[in-house]
């Protein structure tokens, strides 16, 4: 049954996490929202849907380590994982513009990660001022590329065509329809995942904590490697890398201070010790594979899925061993 409620949880994420972004994008399009608007906001809070509902519901739980693991695994599985394993499909093009606001805002949010996490509590205001820096960051970045047709503007109006080519053509019930099913949707993944993930750590005998940054993390990133994979085939794959930057600045400062908005977060002392330095770790190593050579080619894509299959068994390792 703990199986069950998993599987059928992370399905629910991933298919109700696809409906929710086309029905709003949708939406948005047939109110006269620009690309680039719909892009940065919409597309960036729709595939990160699934982690806020989750980590929302797990600290509501009394599972703090499942919340802040789900962030910090689901940012070291964009990175490891899916970066990884999209540079190995196709390599990655960088755009050095969208490289030089993105890619500091990044290390920034994951320095302030890791602050918040050694300091043992994420509490309401440290929330607030993580959600403050991540309004500031969207209102520069619009006002940047507002009307102007630069590489990372595109980006973002591209990241609206690859998620959702045709909703603009649906009439405007059937959009509202898939907004509000699909959000239905991500609020029950998010019960059976919770549900089944602290079931399976209970009787594992290991802590919320190490299923929230394995299991947890990778399936509520489902969606980002669903967009990601699909860039790489269609050999768009600048599109995939600003997809990646911006779903782990969501996930720091808009899941994470949500979250902690909503109930202060206990940060588990596996987390603060470990999870959190690969974070960094893996921050550092995407900043600076994408610097060298204005792409990431394979062989660092390879390098990085090896890491990831080394986090992950260590991770598991201590906690079964």
């Amino acid at each position: 049954m703990t199986v069950f409620e998993i599987a059928l949880g992370l399905v629910l994420l991933v298919a109700g996490g696809d409906v929710l972004v086309r029905g709003s994008v949708g939406l948005a399009k047939r109110f006269g929202i620009s690309e680039l608007l719909i892009g940065l906001v919409l597309v960036g809070f729709g595939t990160s849907t699934p982690e806020l509902m989750t980590s929302v519901l797990a600290a509501l739980n009394g599972s703090a380590g499942l919340a802040v693991g789900n962030v910090a695994g689901s940012n070291i599985a964009n990175i490891l994982l899916i970066l990884g394993l999209t540079a190995v499909i196709s390599p990655l093009l960088v755009d050095p513009k969208a490289l030089l606001r993105d890619g500091p805002a990044n290390a920034l949010a994951a320095l302030a990660f890791t602050g918040l996490a050694l300091s043992g509590l994420i509490g309401r205001e440290a929330g607030l001022v993580l959600i403050l820096a991540l309004a500031v960051y969207l209102v520069v970045t619009y006002r940047m590329e507002k009307g102007t047709q630069t590489p990372s503007a595109e980006l973002h109006r591209g990241e609206v065509q690859l998620v959702a080519p045709k909703t603009g053509q649906l009439n405007l019930l059937l959009n509202l329809a898939m907004a509000f099913g699909g959000l239905v949707m991500i609020l029950g993944g998010a019960h059976f995942l919770v549900s089944g993930a602290t079931s399976l750590a209970q009787a594992a005998g290991i802590s919320d904590a190490v299923i929230g940054v394995t299991i947890v993390a990778v399936g509520t990133s489902l969606p980002e490697l669903v967009t990601s994979v699909i860039a790489a085939l269609k050999r768009q794959t600048d599109i995939a890398l600003g997809n990646i930057l911006g779903s782990n600045l969501f996930n720091i400062m808009g899941i994470l201070g949500i979250t902690a908005v909503i109930t202060p977060l206990q940060v588990p002392q596996e987390i603060m010790s470990f999870d959190i330095w690969v974070l960094l770790g893996a921050t550092v190593i995407l900043l600076v594979f994408a610097m060298t050579g204005g792409r990431i080619c394979r062989r660092e894509g390879a390098i990085m899925l090896l890491a990831y299959a080394g986090y992950t068994g260590y991770v598991l390792h201590n906690a079964l061993g």
